[in-house]
């Protein structure tokens, strides 16, 4: 099974800066990796719930659209990069969520001036967080599609 758990961040500043800045507030240490591509940032640390390690690989946001159409529209148009978490030990969802969502909390707590989006496989919403609103958890299953725009907009976002 594998499973995908991302926080999409909203900035404008350069990818580069968005991975140091993130890697700092979390306390993980960078990863040299020949296989990387330009613009791409690899991090090691120490998972929060259980013992053992994270990777959070940091890349820009491919999977959003600048100008969608009303029916494509996501919450994750409006946020430049991506940061995928992933559990080192045994594959297990639960525990991958769990390690996840609390990144989210910790960076939401460390960089507040950051609009970001927790979500699951790429298809659900987990949590966002935006600047002077605070931290939003969503209901189970709740999209990142247009499907669920009414439920999630006013707490991403928008391009």
């Amino acid at each position: 099974m594998s499973t995908d758990d991302s926080i999409f961040l909203a900035g404008n500043d350069p990818l580069g800066e968005v991975a140091g800045w993130l890697g700092a507030a979390l306390g993980l240490e960078p990863v040299d990796d020949p296989e990387l591509k330009d613009g791409v940032f690899l991090f090691r640390g120490s998972a929060r719930t259980v013992a053992g390690d994270l990777f959070v690989l940091v890349e820009p946001n491919v999977y959003g659209e600048i100008d969608p159409e009303p029916e494509d529209v996501s919450a994750i148009d409006g946020y430049q990069g991506v940061a995928d978490v992933r559990y080192a030990g045994s594959k297990d969802e639960e525990l991958q969520e769990r390690e996840a969502r609390a990144l989210f909390d910790e960076l939401a707590a460390r960089q507040p001036g950051v609009a970001m989006v927790l979500a699951h496989n790429m298809a659900l919403l987990t949590a966002a967080y935006l600047p002077g609103a605070g931290i939003k958890t969503f209901p189970p299953r709740t999209t990142l599609d247009a499907a669920d725009l009414n439920v999630w907009r006013p707490w991403v976002v928008t391009t």
